[in-house]
């Protein structure tokens, strides 16, 4: 299941009930906003005991249609990359320190 910006603001309003939602609201919009921006600048993001955000240069390739077998050329592309650190990992995996 994915995380919905509108059920993330519900999460921060509990635990922020005296902030406004639509203060909350726009915080979270901008946060994501910067994170997006930074990306297209190409500079890393990193949140401490959460994440890292890298940009990650896949080269241009030939690969193959697997329908017909045709050759298709495919260009160069960014992805974006996503390392959590090891406090969120071993709290998924439900670790003690």
């Amino acid at each position: 299941m994915a995380v919905v910006k509108s059920k993330l603001v519900k999460q921060l309003k509990k635990s922020f009930p005296n902030i406004y939602t639509k203060d909350l609201d726009k915080l979270v919009s901008i946060i994501l906003k910067e994170i997006k921006s930074a990306l297209k600048r190409g500079e890393n993001v990193e949140l401490r005991n959460f994440g890292t955000w890298k940009l990650r240069t896949q080269k241009q390739s030939i690969r193959r249609n697997p329908r017909n077998g045709e050759k298709i050329n495919v260009p160069e592309k960014k992805t974006i990359y996503f390392k959590m650190t090891k406090d969120l990992f071993k709290k998924l995996n439900n670790e003690e320190k």
